[in-house]
């Protein structure tokens, strides 16, 4: 059986505000993951794994980090004559489609004569701030058989953490209620913003929406749109009992992280069957382990440098861990330095960062210390558990 004509959107125009200092010079799809990809490589990689090839990204806050990584298509193979990988960005113009986006519903709305004229048969909504590995294609084929108007991927999570998401109540493959982010939430089954959409019906209530709203405008897919297609019945769930991490607040990206460094991790990011692609530079060499250095249960990226004690923890491409610094609990992105006699405990550094001399940064226990991009820490400098460094409010 052919597979319906289906066009994936990729939403990546969110300022990320939950990462803090990680976002605030790059959209959060562009942020680095386990020393090697973006964030945005995996619903890239499950779109080219599950053979559909037009793919939309549609791009707002600091764009150009992100532009450069998606290089056409190309690693995922959606660089194509026809279709392929096409980038959306806001628009000024005198309808009143132009502006900035001020939410998932009304990213799509502003983007549906687009849609429209590209007359797919599904459509594939998906945010990039998830780490996961799903076959869309066969999302999309039971979406169709289902003829349901949106077919919800649903997760189960801690209850206690439902309240970010949108809470599902199903039963027998149909979604009976939906809540968006309540204040007390009825279980832990969420909503974890992968759908299949039928695009008329769809795009048609959010025109209805859009009227009903007004100078308002539409915000987010679970304001409004989700909840009217579940009480006219046409909403169905299709469960996922996969790895699937939502990694958009500092607590959540250090945890992830910590789940890969174990000796089975829950998610293969170079499994053979269904490999997450990214743009790579090519010009990295291997890593080297030096002499006197200490490695274990840890990942290390291409050009990285390990002279010293590294501990669970990340080191991403092209980072440097001197002799005599230690690095534990931690996630050091690419070009990260720690100099010589420096301590690294419970904490993320971002691109470029260098820690100084005999500095320390984090603690054994506690939250999660954070230092921005390109930052330097003084020799001799301590930053507690929990400092953000450059102080967000300075």
């Amino acid at each position: 059986m052919a597979r319906a004509r289906t066009l994936v959107l990729i939403l990546a125009g969110g300022a990320g505000g939950r990462l803090e200092l990680l976002t605030h010079e790059r959209a959060k799809p562009a942020v680095s993951f386990a020393g090697t990809h973006r964030l945005i490589d995996f619903p890239l990689s499950n779109c080219s794994h599950s053979g559909l090839s037009d793919v939309w990204v549609v791009q707002q806050f600091n764009p150009i980090s992100l532009s450069d990584h998606l290089a056409n298509g190309r690693p995922w193979d959606l660089d194509r004559t026809v279709g392929g990988l096409l980038i959306l960005q806001p628009r000024l113009g005198h309808d009143e489609r132009s502006g900035f986006d001020q939410g998932t519903a009304d990213a799509l709305w502003r983007n549906a004569p687009l849609i429209r004229d590209f007359d797919p048969e599904a459509l594939v909504v998906v945010s990039a701030d998830a780490v996961y590995a799903l076959d869309y294609g066969r999302l999309v084929d039971e979406h169709v058989e289902a003829d349901a108007d949106v077919t919800m991927v649903t997760v189960e999570v801690d209850p206690e953490d439902a309240g970010r998401y949108g809470v599902v109540q199903a039963e027998g493959g149909r979604v009976r209620g939906y809540a968006y982010k309540p204040d007390d939430p009825q279980g832990g089954l969420v909503a974890n913003e992968v759908f299949a959409f039928t695009p008329g019906p769809v795009l048609d209530l959010l025109e209805e929406l859009a009227g009903e709203a007004g100078d308002e405008g539409l915000e987010d897919l679970g304001d409004g749109l989700l909840p009217r297609l579940v009480d006219a019945g046409r909403a169905r769930e299709h469960r996922f009992d996969g790895f699937w991490r939502d990694v958009g607040t500092v607590p959540a990206y250090w945890e992830c992280h910590q789940e890969l460094l174990g000796a089975d991790p829950p998610i293969d990011l170079d499994d053979p069957a269904w490999p997450i692609l990214t743009h790579a530079p090519t010009h990295r060499a291997a890593a080297r382990v030096l002499d006197g250095a200490r490695a274990r249960e840890s990942l290390v990226g291409p050009g990285a440098r390990v002279a010293g004690a590294v501990e669970r923890s990340v080191v991403g491409r092209g980072a440097v861990v001197e002799a005599g610094a230690v690095v534990r609990e931690s996630v050091l992105l690419p070009g990260a330095v720690v100099r010589s006699g420096a301590v690294v405990e419970r904490a993320i550094l971002d691109d470029g960062v260098e820690i100084g001399s005999d500095a320390t940064v984090g603690e054994p226990r506690g939250e999660i210390a954070l230092v921005g991009l390109r930052a330097s820490v003084p020799a001799g400098e301590r930053l507690p558990a929990g400092a953000r460094h450059p102080d967000p409010d300075d």
